[in-house]
């Protein structure tokens, strides 16, 4: 009998937002550069936007989509305090629909060898695992990464309390970047030996292996004692014999303090990998932890430090497995900035979202700090950062359409023309690219097609100009999307025949049913939704969250 796809399903899965593709309006004011070059890499077109993530991802995906090459987020563990007036079922609902919705696009934005990392506790790992299972696929599941967030429980704690979080990290398409962890020097230390004689230090370990072969299993005598000594039972040396005499006569092989013990390998540090392979396991003294991150916030920002960041040597440890220098790092839950604080200090590109008001209290100030060199904690030292480089800061525009007195859509007035026109590129799956010398062509899907935005209405003279600037040279054929006010004097089919190079369409009438417009917050925020209404004489509701399918 054939397997059923497993599903996981909830209150309202069906229901998806239409989302309005909004433009991102850059303030000068709040961008923040150096005031000089401290090397030849430093990065400038850094982003911070604020505002709700859903619509600034939504407004990233044109421009970035299958660039990103590492995604981070520390979304809202829902751990209820957020849900205070709901029931459970409905909780899991809300929590889970506004996660779908974002890991849709930023499956989109990553690159086909990029990663997705999500820190997540016991609350909802598990269903945020099979959800992404369904949207990267379970083929592309890299890891549970288990971190250990603290370093002590406290002696009052109920039940048995949690000491760590889970990263989940899933590739794009089954092909991420994986860097191998620089050594540590715990590590290192452990090459504790130096016979001075160039070959620099070195650490005993095993002579033997698992594989059983027949011409590895001879005695190797102590040179010294002439003791002989046959490898351990169910094992075979690692070489044949007369290699394993070349070693001994090269002193690589080790007999003890005095010369009087078993065989050793010398392993020297010049020899082996540069770099440990990373594993699920991510100890506090590894990878920092929560106590830590509070202390880098209070140095940071005394007055009022963030409640719950992450350390700097977590985000560290991440980009350094997942990313090389100038690839583009996204976070679009930035909280207190960690991520592009570090992102920073790596060498990397980076993209912020933040709706809330701690982007200007908190990311901004520790962003500059880091811009200037004077963040001296975290990873500082460990990347040898001097500080330079620098953000553009963004906001989300406004709603395209707006509704009247009268509750038509109408085009919002505080749209300029340049606003408008990118709006309209961007609804139309166009590049805003107005040319300086041709006053028709503000934007380009191909090196033919472009796009004309005014609220005009247009006649057949102005339409006919436009048809002939446009030009009708077979050698080299052009088109022009005309997105207008309104058209008079010929109808849809008159100009389509008249003007085969023009394409008109009217505005807003062209884009009003494809968006919730005036929409402006799919934050995972709750406060404000409706209340749950249940029957009077209804039993407890049940658990709509687990897999549905049959064997």
């Amino acid at each position: 009998m054939a397997l059923q796809k497993l599903e996981l399903t909830w209150i309202g899965k069906d229901q998806r937002p239409r989302l309005e593709p909004r433009i991102l309006l850059e303030d000068p004011k709040r961008s923040y550069h150096a005031k000089q070059r401290v090397t030849d890499n430093d990065l400038f077109d850094n982003r911070l936007i604020k505002g709700d993530n859903l619509l600034a991802l939504k407004a990233l995906e044109a421009e970035f989509a299958g660039k990103v090459k590492c995604v981070f987020i520390d979304p809202p563990y829902n751990t209820g305090s957020a849900f205070t007036h709901y029931d459970d079922g409905l909780e899991h609902s809300i929590w889970l629909g506004l996660m779908r919705d974002r890991l849709e696009i930023i499956r989109r934005l990553i690159a086909d060898d990029g990663s997705l990392w999500i820190t997540i506790d016991d609350n909802e790992a598990h269903y945020l695992k099979v959800l992404c299972d369904e949207i990267f696929g379970r083929r592309n599941f890299v890891a549970n990464v288990v971190w250990q967030k603290k370093y002590s429980v406290s002696s009052d704690a109920k039940g048995i309390p949690p000491s760590h979080d889970h990263i989940l990290v899933f590739s794009k398409a089954g092909t991420m970047t994986r860097n191998i962890l620089p050594r540590s020097e715990k590590q290192n230390d452990l090459y504790k030996y130096d016979d001075h004689d160039g070959r620099g230090p070195w650490r005993t370990d095993n002579l033997s292996v698992k594989t059983i072969s027949q011409a590895y299993l001879y005695e190797i005598a102590n040179p010294k004692t002439g003791i002989s000594y046959s490898p351990p039972a169910g094992r075979a040396w690692m070489t044949s014999q007369d290699r394993m005499q070349v070693l001994i006569d090269d002193r690589r092989v080790f007999f003890g303090r005095g010369g009087n013990g078993a065989p050793q390998l010398k392993r020297y540090l010049s020899e082996v990998q540069q770099g440990v392979v990373p594993t699920t396991w991510w100890t506090f003294d590894e990878a920092g932890h929560n106590d830590e991150s509070r202390k880098e916030q209070k140095v940071l920002i005394p007055g009022d430090p963030f409640a719950t960041p992450k350390p700097e040597r977590l985000l560290h440890r991440i980009l350094s497995i997942a990313t090389n220098p100038g690839d583009l790092v996204l976070d679009s839950f930035a909280g207190s900035g960690t991520t592009g604080a570090v992102a920073h200090k790596m060498g990397r590109r980076w993209i912020m979202v933040e709706l809330g008001e701690h982007c200007h209290t908190h990311i901004v100030p520790r962003l500059q700090k880091v811009i200037d060199g004077q963040d001296p904690g975290g990873v500082t030292q460990p990347t040898g950062w001097q500080g330079g480089g620098g953000f553009r800061y963004y906001e989300l525009a406004p709603t395209l359409l707006a509704t009247d007195g009268w509750g038509n859509l109408v085009i919002n007035p505080e749209y300029d023309a340049a606003m408008l026109s990118a709006a309209m590129c961007k609804l139309e799956g166009f590049a805003y690219a107005p040319s300086e010398l041709l006053w028709w062509q503000q934007g380009c899907s191909s090196e033919s097609d472009f796009i004309y935005v005014t609220t005009q209405t247009l006649g057949p003279e102005q339409l006919e100009a436009l048809s002939d600037e446009v030009g009708t040279d077979p050698n080299n054929p052009r088109s022009l999307l005309v997105c207008c006010g309104a058209y008079r004097g010929v109808s849809a089919a008159q100009a389509a025949q008249r003007w085969s190079n023009l394409t008109l369409k009217k505005i807003p009438k062209m884009v009003k049913d494809r968006c919730e417009w005036g929409h402006d917050d799919y934050s995972l925020n709750v406060a404000n939704l409706p209340m749950a209404q249940k029957p009077v004489d209804a039993p407890p509701a049940q658990d709509e969250l687990f897999g549905k399918g049959d064997v």
